[in-house]
């Protein structure tokens, strides 16, 4: 069976680290089934192949899509330009590709959608995200309940539907929460990785970073650890049990 790729945009190690384990856990996947790329630390290899993979998932991360290029670190600038070389490939081949939270914003910056903070930006927590019409008829998310809770908090968001992207879930604050382009790429606003203890531990390491009052860090952590968040973990579980079977 071919492997996942689980390409990571995190520079902070304890956060990479507890994503990493996280979407292993919520997925599935077993650490024998999943190549770890920390964009911050390497370039993806040459000779780097999709078809050698089942599939790609893509974590979050601090940087913004729509920041200007000089207010990027290099870093950010670095691990941005290795996934946006990525996408014409997947986006050609309908390659299996999830992207979570940072990863929506690339695939719609890739296909020409734009990408700011106008609008839709969310405050740390978790919001009710509802199942559309499409999404009904989708095989990630179809069975899963009309309406659920998930984790979000980003500075930036998906402004417009990208042309030929179905919309699967929506929310009141934001409402492109996860689409669909093709048959088989797909990106979350949301966490789907995440529960209260992921949350509460990225809470403390970018309680710095702008996402809300540094002193707000201990109200929000109380106000996590009171929601009760399993559902969109389902999703990473049907995309790797899709896409496993397909490689097999």
């Amino acid at each position: 069976m071919k492997p996942f790729v689980i390409l990571q945009l995190r520079p902070e190690t304890a956060a990479a680290d507890n994503e990493f384990d996280a979407i292993l856990k919520k997925s599935g996947l077993a650490q024998s089934e999943a190549v770890r790329i920390r964009l911050d630390r390497e370039p993806i290899r040459a000779g780097f192949e999709l078809h050698d993979y089942a599939g790609v998932i893509v974590g979050g991360g601090p940087g913004c899509v729509s920041d200007p290029v000089d207010q990027k670190n290099e870093a950010e600038r670095r691990i941005e330009d290795s996934i946006l070389k990525l996408m014409p490939a997947i986006a050609a081949a309908d390659f299996p590709f999830m992207g979570c939270c940072y990863g929506i914003g690339i695939l719609a910056h890739h296909l020409g959608a734009k990408v700011g903070k106008e609008r839709y930006g969310e405050d740390v927590g978790a919001v009710e995200c509802i199942l559309t019409t499409d999404g009904k008829s989708d095989p990630l998310v179809k069975d899963l309940p009309n309406k659920f809770m998930a984790f979000v908090g980003h500075k930036e968001a998906v402004q417009e539907l990208p042309e030929g992207c179905s919309l699967l879930l929506t929310s009141e604050p934001c409402p492109y929460q996860m689409i669909r382009y093709r048959n088989n790429i797909y990106a979350t606003q949301f966490h789907p990785e995440a529960d209260s203890r992921v949350f509460e531990l990225r809470i403390n390491i970018y309680k710095d970073k702008g996402y809300f009052p540094p002193e707000e860090a201990e109200q929000l952590i109380t106000s996590c650890n009171g929601q009760h968040v399993h559902v969109p973990e389902a999703i990473l579980s049907n995309f790797v049990g899709k896409y496993r079977q397909c490689s097999e």
